[in-house]
């Protein structure tokens, strides 16, 4: 093994040149390519590696197995020498393989309706027996998805089901045994069942010898976030109470402790990502949490919908050793929908885990699903768009992540005070900027808990910084604040003016999000109060970007942008369309054509499972005006992704899964104009053209 990793060192430190590129004197590049470089692993034509699971072996080989039911084993995916990497099929026929572990020799695998042992009996790297381990039932339901396994450090099986989706497209539901759980698997089979309140449990992954699980945004869900869950626990999602009575649960939560403060909501069937009616009553996940007990859990860290990603997948603990980077033992979390990967820094306060989440790194080829680590401390990153889509405009790809032995500029962990954060920098700061309690923002929010499709951030809150202390060595600063609020979130923005100690580099990210489930204990410094000054404009990331203006069409009355109401001047109406969706990020028609100057109304209805607007543009413009909605940060939801730009010329705002919107517009002058969805990820692909004759 030592030689696997030697040979492999020297041959990525030759083929890719870390040491020469990167220690180039007064080189200021400051981008995460700078840092952490992506090599693309060739995938040989005819095969379609769409990842469902990553697994390295013993011997530096990677196992991958794919939503199209096949595992590979990959020799040499590190491209030792210039050499090609080898593929070779070890099994196939199976049900859309969306895990790989690999123990005591054996693959094992989650498909859709079982966890699988494969068996090579004859040693020619070929699975010989297909063995079921445990079956769990299916209603057929196309959203009931199985992830998995996780070995866990007792050597058992950890296994995620997604809930099924009831007639509402996007209310999720449990149709059968367990879905919507955790189950723990021993390899002879016997299953215990271990947790619930799960909707779409993407990810799994052991940190510390701790069992954590990601979950996505959807109904009841408000954002993505990870959890660390024992048995017995709660987590989000009520549909899989269903089972919570059966004598093997250990769950003491019941559907009516949740529907008894929440309502169900079965007769509306709204599904629009807010409500119509803003005077809606809600509660929090918090409220009902305390109320409930039982052990209903909370997130440990929330990663804010459309900032951090849309669709979190796997995570994975960086090893505690440098050979990563600055980072040991923090935690990487994948998004599908963003083909990103982003950062968690934990500790625990009173028992409770929580913590700090930060962008990390963007720019995959397709929507990372998958992590495992290779021989040689690179990150293996599995990835597939397939119906699901991503920013990433390939259908599958794998790719590897390589530490460039540059340590980049960034918050290395942020950690709760008794009266505020601290943060720890990777590099000593400039210490005269670092200690202006101006040059940071500190805002609170929260999530609605509710059996709507996710949730605007609620409850926003701008804290006063009294005061920013900078450690003797420079690479902390402790942030005194006033009344910051425990079981909120709190985004930390750091203004480019704090910058290293010898002024050569900003922040390479510069906002943090943290999780403050407790607040710790201790002294609090005595330091004077400060009033309230104009928030600043950090990082291009303005939270206060108006919604957008009336327009004038060209002809007729000047009306809003997203004009929902008939003009009481219009007669008649010379053009009615309609417009809907479909799963895989697309509209239901790619073409419309009007007629210059027509009174047009426009009814947008969306048929899929996740959120959509319908934003009209000039040709040429769809990705820009979607790369600002992007930029919105946590107003993002509340604007639609919409942002404030004269080159939106109409639209419909964020139409929820089953929901619709009715539009008035006059139609513009002649020419070609393009129709898009500007949600994060969706700008890319999620395209039509307009015709105006």
């Amino acid at each position: 093994m030592k030689a696997i990793y030697k040979n492999i060192l020297i041959t990525a430190t030759a083929t890719l040149g870390f040491t020469a590129t990167f220690a180039q004197a007064g080189k200021k590049s400051n981008t995460e390519k700078d840092y952490y470089r992506i090599v693309t692993v060739p995938v040989p034509e005819g095969v379609e590696l769409e990842v469902g699971g990553l697994t390295t072996l013993p011997n530096g080989d990677l196992g991958v197995s794919t939503r199209r039911g096949d595992v590979y084993v990959i020799s040499n995916p590190y491209q030792l020498n210039g050499s090609l990497p080898y593929y070779k099929k070890f099994a196939s026929g199976m049900h859309e393989v969306l895990g790989l572990a690999y123990t005591g020799g054996n693959f094992y695998c989650v498909q859709r309706g079982e966890l699988t042992k494969l068996i090579d009996k004859n040693g020619d790297g070929k699975a010989d027996i297909y063995e079921t381990v445990y079956a769990w039932q299916l209603s057929g339901n196309y959203h009931e998805y199985s992830y998995g396994p996780v070995v866990m450090p007792n050597g058992h099986l950890m296994v995620n089901l997604n809930v099924a989706f009831a007639e509402e497209w996007w209310r999720g539901k449990s149709f059968r045994p367990w879905r919507g759980w955790s189950l723990d698997i021993t390899p002879d089979g016997d299953m215990s069942p271990y947790a619930t309140g799960f909707r779409s449990p993407c990810g799994q992954g052991i940190v510390d010898g701790k069992y954590f699980y990601s979950e996505n945004q959807g109904d009841w869900i408000g954002s993505g976030y990870i959890m660390q869950l024992d048995k017995g626990d709660f987590a989000m999602h009520p549909a899989g109470l269903n089972w919570a009575a059966d004598p093997s649960s250990p769950v003491k939560v019941r559907t009516e402790d949740i529907y008894a403060l929440v309502d169900k909501r079965f007769n509306d069937p709204e599904g629009k990502i807010e409500d119509r009616d803003p005077k809606r009553p809600y509660k929090t996940l918090a409220e009902v949490s305390a109320i409930v007990g039982k052990g209903f859990k909370a997130p440990t860290v929330w990663l804010p919908h459309g900032v951090l990603g849309q669709s979190t997948s796997a995570l994975i603990q960086i090893p505690r050793d440098d050979k990563f980077g600055p980072f040991a033992g923090q935690v990487l979390v994948g998004d599908q929908a963003q083909s990103r990967i982003n950062r968690v820094f934990l500790e625990t306060v009173k028992g409770q885990y929580q913590g700090a989440a930060f962008a990390f790194r963007e720019g995959f080829e397709s929507g990372v699903l998958r992590m495992a680590w290779g021989a040689d401390n690179s990150l293996f990153v599995g990835q597939t768009s397939r119906g699901w889509g991503s920013t990433g405009q390939k259908i599958f790809g794998l790719q590897r992540l390589v530490w460039a032995n540059k340590t980049p500029f960034e918050m290395k962990a942020v950690r709760a005070m008794p009266d505020g954060f601290e943060i720890e920098f990777t590099k000593p700061v400039n210490k005269q900027a670092a200690a202006d309690p101006d040059n940071y923002n500190i805002t609170g929010f929260t999530y609605k808990y509710h059996p709507v499709y996710g949730s605007a951030t609620i409850r926003e809150k701008n804290h006063i910084v009294n005061a920013a202390i900078v450690s003797e060595d420079g690479l902390r600063v402790r942030l005194v604040a006033d009344s910051l609020r425990e079981k909120y979130i709190h985004e930390i923005k750091v203004d480019n003016k704090v910058v290293s100690a010898d002024s050569s580099f900003t922040l390479l990210h510069p906002v943090a999000y943290y999780t403050l489930n407790n607040i710790p204990d201790g002294a609090k410094l005595n330091v004077p109060k400060r009033k309230a000054k104009m928030v600043h404009d950090m990082g291009g990331m303005n939270m206060n970007v108006p919604a957008p203006a009336a327009t004038k069409a060209t002809t007729g009355a000047a009306l809003k942008k997203n004009q929902t109401v008939k003009p009481a001047s219009w007669t008649t109406i010379d053009q009615t369309i309609t417009l809907g969706t479909k799963p895989g990020l697309k509209y239901d028609k790619t073409e419309l054509t009007l007629k210059a100057g027509a009174k047009v109304k426009l009814t947008f209805t969306n048929n899929d499972d996740m959120p959509h607007n319908f934003v009209v543009v000039p040709q040429g413009q769809a990705i820009p005006v979607g790369e600002l909605g992007t930029k919105l940060g946590l107003q993002a939801v509340k604007l639609s992704y919409i942002a404030n730009t004269p080159k939106v010329l109409f639209n419909a705002t964020l139409v929820g899964p089953g929901s619709s919107q009715t539009i008035y517009f006059v139609a513009p002058k002649a020419g070609k104009y393009t129709y898009v969805c500007t949600v994060p990820g969706h700008f890319y692909v999620m395209q039509g053209t307009l015709t105006v004759e």
